[in-house]
């Protein structure tokens, strides 16, 4: 218990899946939690079962993310865990296709502001308020970030621009002497709602789809937004304090091996 004790943490996305389950761990190891999230309600929900803060955020928007971040500095006076975790493959919004020849424009780009937009913005504004102190930023990527999803072109697109930006962010930091590590997640095959468009419209459907996304993993099952919960644990901890500039990925062993290709209309984040 206590491994981050006393230190403050916002996470983004932080009221389904892998940010509640993070926001659940640090809240336990003894951090105070800001959730951030559109969605208001699960989100309020969230904190106050931890403890915590809630602020709407639409992490593709500059206004709103000088305005959290305005709040977390006047009430807190710092920032020590800056998860950006919130984002979206591009199926659930009824965008059309994602495949790099029928993907339209604008669903590119709209993919890619909340995706890689909401990252730069996390990233531009969390140094803003941890430079003085020292911190740790955690980006989530994904295993989608080093492969080729062609069903999914703007989601791996946004994930491979993360996975970069994060190593440019670490050297900055470090160039600058502002104790403020940056690193990178690469989940694959984590189960989580992302993942419903994917896996069919009934639970036979879903089940038969689990089986056989678990038959191509060397682990042989899918991973559990805690997998990812306890890197970012990790990584926000003082047991990571000589970590910058990685990619750490969590996906039960298929960047392993060459046999994992994706499937149509896969991903894996999760």
């Amino acid at each position: 218990m206590g491994r981050v004790q006393n230190k403050i943490a916002l996470i983004t996305g932080g009221s389904r899946g892998i940010g509640l389950a993070t926001a659940r761990l640090l809240a336990s190891e003894g951090a105070t939690v800001i959730i951030t999230d559109i969605l208001v309600d699960e989100g309020k929900s969230v904190a106050d079962s931890i403890r915590g803060k809630f602020y709407a955020l639409n992490v593709g928007n500059e206004h709103e993310w000088q305005g959290v971040i305005r709040a977390v500095g006047k009430e807190f006076g710092k920032l020590d865990i800056l998860f950006n975790n919130a984002g979206i493959i591009g199926f659930s919004q009824k965008l059309g296709p994602q495949d790099p020849e029928n993907i339209s424009l604008k669903a590119w780009q709209y993919v890619h502001k909340i995706n890689l937009d909401g990252a730069f913005l996390g990233c531009k504004y969390g140094i803003s308020l941890m430079k003085d102190q020292g911190g740790s930023i955690i980006n989530m990527s994904s295993r989608s970030g080093i492969v080729g999803i062609p069903g999914a072109s703007a989601y791996a697109s946004s994930k491979a621009a993360i996975r970069n930006h994060t190593k440019s962010v670490a050297l900055y930091c470090a160039e600058n002497g502002y104790n403020i590590r940056c690193n990178s997640l690469h989940p694959g095959a984590i189960l989580t709602p992302l993942w419903d468009p994917m896996l069919g419209n009934t639970e036979s459907e879903r089940q038969e789809m689990i089986t056989t996304i678990s038959s191509t993993i060397p682990l042989g099952h899918m991973g559990e937004p805690m997998d990812v919960a306890y890197a970012v644990l990790y990584l926000g901890s003082e047991e990571s304090k000589y970590i910058t500039g990685i990619e750490l990925t969590i996906d039960g062993g298929i960047l392993a091996g060459s046999s994992a290709s994706p499937k149509k209309h896969s991903s894996c984040k999760g």
